[in-house]
């Protein structure tokens, strides 16, 4: 038997149709973005994570030389966080990306499968859905209810 997958999201097509705290989320990560170490891919990106008490924390990418040895800046954000509050949860992660060298025709950049997977853990762990936001630098975004909407067959603890 076959059956078919359909995700939902929201499609923006540019930031002026963002609420003032999804705004303020796009601008943190945008800034946060333009201090990543990126020296090796040229590519940059910036997260920002909205807690239910109101605080906004933002972090970006860390290459290495090594490069399995760089993270990624959900999960330098996210594991910040969660390290630092880990009894407080996560409502909103906003994902900013794309080339140092910005062109206005890069699509929004969603979370790789080792983030989508990283967030999952914590959304399973709060037991409630994260609103996910990704963009490019050009302002469209692109939003879905649940982490777990990018990434369907997740693994989760309940395997173990």
């Amino acid at each position: 038997m076959k059956k078919d997958l359909q995700i939902s999201y929201e499609y923006f097509k540019n930031s002026s149709e963002l609420s003032d705290i999804e705004n303020t989320l796009f601008e943190r990560a945008k800034e946060a973005r333009e201090n990543a170490y990126a020296p090796y891919s040229q590519f940059l990106v910036g997260c920002s994570v909205l807690l239910e008490n109101g605080e906004i924390y933002s972090g970006n990418n860390q290459e290495n030389a090594a490069y399995p040895s760089g993270l990624c800046a959900e999960r330098t954000t996210v594991f910040w966080v969660a390290a630092n509050f880990p009894n407080v949860k996560i409502k909103k992660i906003f994902v900013v990306g794309g080339p140092k060298e910005f062109h206005k025709k890069n699509p929004p950049i969603p979370p790789c499968g080792a983030c989508r997977q990283s967030l999952i853990e914590y959304e399973t762990k709060q037991n409630e859905d994260i609103d996910l936001y990704f963009s490019s630098m050009n302002e469209e975004v692109v939003k879905v209810q649940a982490v777990k909407d990018l990434l369907p067959f997740y693994f989760d603890s309940s395997f173990l």
